[in-house]
């Protein structure tokens, strides 16, 4: 009696799996589990016989063959794929973590209950950056600065929009996703809902209640988030919105309720605002709670300018739908819109798991508790992405997913957060990198702020749009760059700068010192270093 597992390469679906499977059985007392996800067949005979005639039986199929030898099948880097690495989630952060896995030698199981590509290309960043800058445009037409060039206000077909939008989306999706699968036979595709049975097992039902078990050396958690809907009464007997719904709008509402007033919410609903809806954003807090407060009031500030109504440290109380409206109840009136859109954070897609019983560590939310290397608290599993505790950033994803693969093939990767950029794209849009004031002084560091209002940036006073500032936040005596903030247009094309100047421990002086070409929006930051040591005002345009 013999027992061995073979690797088969070459598989591209079911069918082969059972034609391997075929191939094996016709050799006598040969009984075999082929499984096309895994890769691997599971031989069982009655009698001695040389393992050659079972690799000969598979290659005369057309496919490869070679013996697993689970002695030696640990993680190391050029390990010729004796590492199967399971990836639960096929976004940034899985298909990042499959890539370099890939790479490294090791043979990737990819598993997927939805959409390939997770939320960034399908429903999160790449419609609604489509969607704000047909915003954008459209409020351009109507309300730009520039004499002689008449303005109007555009006729929107967002039927039309939300066609060409969902083109992109399909274009990217192929592009970046399917395309890689096609291309690399070392990562494969399982559709299903996973649970993990065990630290190295993963339990998969397809859409028929079919399951089968995917054994693996490392396993990957990567399923992502998904909005969170807080329990006001009558909100979920209600058809509000989503980002996601939202996105895949044909008509623009007359008048839009937010409810949420971060980063979802405000960039949607200017989107809806700039395309010619009414705009109202509840929030309970402040505008941006989690940012420099300077920048949640200036962007209100511009939001109320462009016709919004903004309301803060506002509790709605309870929904209700009738007619085609919807009317939230808060302290001393009532509001009344033909959309809501529910934007009040994102929550963790971990809970259908099995992660408590094999003792993988959440937070309050959900989270998946990781260190910077990808680890959880359970031996042989990591988790990347939004379903984790780190910062819900597509760019974070894809760079924690790397680093995770790299750890789970021997290697030894860390994500260094300290000088990660984040941007919000509204108009005009709103970056940061490093800490605040507050956030310093928190830390025992004595620091110093200086703001630069945009009228003393010359390419804002070209574009005729003086709307916003950059900050600077250094510590006090060795003038260390601490933070950079800014509300400016294409803010988020200027904070890489900022970062770059952070990661490299740079001074306010050495920022001040550096040469930025003139009329462009980045010398904003040359400038307000200026400002610790003089007055801007009362230079030449492009004074060193």
């Amino acid at each position: 009696m013999i027992e061995l597992e073979l690797r088969i390469a070459g598989m591209t679906c079911e069918h082969c799996a059972k034609t391997v499977a075929g191939a094996l059985e016709g050799l006598s007392g040969v009984e075999a589990d082929v499984s096309y996800a895994e890769g691997i067949a599971r031989v069982h005979a009655s009698q001695e016989l040389p393992v050659e005639r079972l690799l000969d039986a598979v290659r005369e199929k057309g496919y490869g063959a070679e013996v697993v030898d689970r002695d030696n099948a640990h993680a190391r880097r050029g390990s010729g794929g004796a590492l199967h690495v399971a990836v639960v989630g096929s976004g940034s952060a899985a298909f990042a973590a499959a890539i370099r896995a890939a790479e490294e030698g090791a043979r990737v199981t990819l598993v997927e209950s939805g959409t390939l590509g997770g939320t960034c290309v399908n429903v999160g960043c790449v419609p609604s950056k489509i969607l704000i800058r047909a915003g954008d445009l459209a409020h351009a037409q109507e309300r730009h600065p520039f004499s002689g060039i008449e303005r109007r206000r555009p006729r929107v077909d967002l039927a039309a929009h939300a066609r060409q939008q969902q083109q992109r989306v399909d274009e990217l999706r192929q592009a970046k996703y399917q395309a890689i699968l096609d291309d690399s036979p070392a990562i494969s595709l399982l559709s299903g809902r996973a649970r993990l049975k065990d630290a190295r097992t993963l339990a998969v039902t397809d859409v028929h209640g079919h399951e089968q078990d995917i054994v693996a050396d490392r396993i990957l958690i990567a399923t992502g988030a998904s909005p969170a809907i807080p329990p006001v009464p009558g909100l979920a007997e209600t058809p509000y919105w989503t980002s996601s719904e939202a996105l895949a709008a044909a008509e623009v509402p007359e008048h839009l309720i937010v409810l949420g007033g971060s980063v979802v919410g405000l960039e949607i609903g200017q989107a809806f605002l700039h395309l010619g809806a009414r705009l109202t954003v509840i929030e309970l807090a402040s505008l941006l709670p989690r940012m420099d407060v300077d920048l949640g009031a200036g962007l209100r500030r511009i939001l109320e300018s462009e016709g919004a109504r903004v309301l803060t440290q506002a509790r709605t109380h309870a929904v209700q739908y009738a007619g085609g409206k919807f009317v939230l109840e808060l302290p001393g009136e009532s509001i009344s819109g033909d959309r809501l859109l529910v934007a009040t954070g994102r929550l963790p897609n971990t809970s259908a798991l099995g992660l408590e019983a094999l003792g993988v560590k959440m937070d309050r939310a959900g989270a998946i508790v990781v260190d910077e290397r990808m680890r959880t608290s359970a031996p042989n599993i990591y988790a990347a992405g939004d379903c984790t505790a780190q910062p819900q950033f597509v760019y974070v994803a894809a760079a924690a997913g790397t680093r995770a693969a790299v750890n789970m093939t021997g290697g030894d990767a860390a994500l260094d957060l300290a000088t990660m950029p984040a941007v919000v794209f509204t108009s005009p849009q709103i970056a940061a990198v490093g800490l605040t004031e507050e956030e310093a002084r928190a830390q025992g560091i004595e620091a110093e702020s200086r703001m630069l209002s945009l009228d003393n940036v010359p390419r804002a006073l070209a574009n005729f749009d003086t709307r916003g500032f950059v900050k600077l936040v250094a510590e006090r005596g060795s003038g260390r760059l601490l933070g950079a903030h800014a509300l400016a247009a294409e803010a988020g094309e200027i904070i890489q700068s900022a970062a770059l100047a952070l990661r490299a421990r740079m001074t306010i002086q050495d920022l001040a010192d550096q040469l930025f070409p003139y009329l462009t929006m980045v010398e904003a930051w040359k400038l307000c270093a200026q400002t610790f040591t003089r007055d801007v005002k009362k230079l030449s345009c492009c004074a060193g």
